[in-house]
């Protein structure tokens, strides 16, 4: 195997970055292609820029949010975070006690690792299904979580998503609602309703995914809940400062749901062009993928490599050829390995789906011809 270890990926990370600012700097920004749904942006102004102060910052910024916040998640009120991670392990702390239960359901296993880790932190008894059958809430269960979109854009059905939230409620026992991509991809693509609007608690989105805002997160729900959870954000130093609370009322205010839904017809385009010559591309939402083992099922040639690392391999010679950039080659340690090319950026409608689907075959063709050197694909990975 190349990547072992949390370690190892954070060294892919950091090779990634390393060639993606080698690219700027010879080739310039549009020579990049962000295609991970995750490219997110910074938009300001250069009189808010000039307010972005300790404290000056927060008063005009935070209130602004708040109003536009709750228009996009619905609740009552909502929380700025650094990370949506930072959000889930606030809450986790502020609800969740030691030896008690908390249950998850989603679409599609496994959650974000940020739920599971956050509960081990307490030490509560964590357990997940995608089997809505088999979900059910035990005795001593302090929180029941449900999963609005999962890490592949798997989609929870709007039903059985209500339903939960009935059986929890039934019990009096709160429900959070990781919503990262799904509080846009389940509303626009879906037509679902706002997971507040469902009955959560509390539910919280990735401010960069599928939308022009910065890497953190949003918290939104009953007043009173997400009180108590700033108390512990604030403690632990999760809160969002200043220019990421202002890039999230902005990166909010410019959220287009156009782009989401001109990217339906440009995917079925790519699919189409892709089946040509692979067997295991599906569709997603907005776009298309391969996970790890249907990126193995395409190889043909012997090797002994894992099928993350085939993904990982692949998404770096996207990179490095082309200057694609996918998840596997950016992610945090614990993040799917699945490569998405999601078609709802603005990057992605400067691209060529011809163009694209070459960029992809001709990756592939030298994925093919590296996997039976190790030695070659872990210099992929990790040298720049």
């Amino acid at each position: 195997m190349i990547v072992n270890n949390s370690l190892d990926e954070v060294k892919k990370r950091e090779n990634a970055l390393s060639i993606i600012k080698n690219i700027v700097g010879s080739a310039g920004r549009s020579s990049l292609f962000d295609l991970t749904g995750l490219s997110g942006g910074f938009i300001a102004s250069p009189s808010e820029l000039s307010l972005l102060e300790t404290y000056v910052g927060p008063a005009i910024f935070e209130e602004a949010l708040q109003k536009v916040g709750v228009e996009h998640m619905g609740g009552d009120k909502v929380i700025p975070l650094n990370r949506t991670s930072s959000g889930i392990l606030a809450t986790i702390l502020t609800i969740v006690n030691k030896d008690s239960n908390v249950v998850h359901y989603l679409a599609e296993l496994p959650a974000h690792p940020s739920i599971p880790r956050s509960c081990a932190l307490v030490g509560a008894n964590y357990s997940e299904t995608d089997k809505f059958d088999e979900f059910s809430i035990p005795e001593n269960t302090s929180l029941v979580v449900i999963t609005g979109s999962t890490m592949d854009h798997k989609v929870i059905d709007e039903d059985e998503f209500k339903k939960v939230i009935e059986m929890a409620h039934e019990k009096n026992i709160p429900v959070m609602v990781d919503d990262a991509s799904g509080a846009r991809l389940r509303t626009v693509i879906f037509n679902q309703a706002k997971a507040c609007d469902l009955g959560a608690d509390i539910a919280i989105t990735s401010t960069d995914k599928l939308m022009p805002g910065p890497r953190g997160g949003l918290m939104a729900g009953c007043e009173d809940l997400i009180d108590e959870i700033k108390v512990k954000v604030n403690q632990f130093g999760l809160e969002a400062q200043p220019p990421a609370v202002l890039a999230m009322l902005n990166g909010i205010k410019n959220f287009s749901e156009d782009n989401l839904i001109n990217s339906l017809e440009r995917k079925d385009e790519l699919f189409e062009l892709l089946n040509s010559n692979f067997e295991n591309f599906e569709k997603t939402p907005t776009g298309v993928m391969i996970t790890p083992q249907g990126l193995s099922k395409e190889i043909n040639i012997k090797h002994n490599l894992s099928d993350d690392d085939l993904a990982f391999v692949f998404s770096f010679i996207l990179l490095r050829d082309h200057g694609i950039i996918t998840i596997p080659a950016v992610s945090m340690p614990g993040a799917s390995a699945t490569i998405r090319f999601d078609l709802s950026t603005e990057d992605a409608f400067k691209l060529n789906l011809n163009d694209l689907n070459k960029k992809i075959e001709s990756s592939f063709k030298k994925l093919q011809k590296a996997v039976s050197n190790e030695d070659e694909c872990r210099e992929i990975v990790f040298i720049s």
